[in-house]
């Protein structure tokens, strides 16, 4: 059996984004990181870790791959997310009804926040 242990974003400011992700997705951040790499953890350690790795890459758009968060609120969390430093991204193919909303991280690197209520 395999499953994910750790999401790895590549990311320029290495502080920056430990903050926002660490607070976006309530994760602690354990301590035996180094100058370019972050391990990110669930706090309650249900999920896969997420790994900051300070690598510069050009953020590709539209991604190859992407988190998909889900909220009861939705609303509530683009809100949070947004007072963290994310913004939203509008795009023209999504679906009037659509039940996620584009969101991009202080580095432009995007999510969507899926309402699951």
């Amino acid at each position: 059996m395999i499953r994910v242990g750790s999401i790895v974003l590549r990311v320029d400011d290495l502080e920056r984004q430990a903050e926002f992700w660490a607070a976006a997705l309530d994760y602690s951040r354990r301590e035996d990181g180094s100058d370019d790499f972050v391990l990110l953890s669930p706090r309650d350690g249900v999920g896969p870790n997420v790994s900051l790795d300070r690598v510069h890459s050009t953020v590709q758009v539209p991604p190859r791959i992407h988190l998909d968060l889900h909220a009861d609120d939705q609303a509530g969390e683009i809100e949070r997310l947004k007072a963290l430093g994310a913004t939203e991204v509008h795009w023209d193919k999504r679906p009037l009804d659509a039940d996620y909303v584009i969101l991009a991280d202080p580095e432009g690197n995007r999510f969507c926040v899926v309402d699951v209520s």
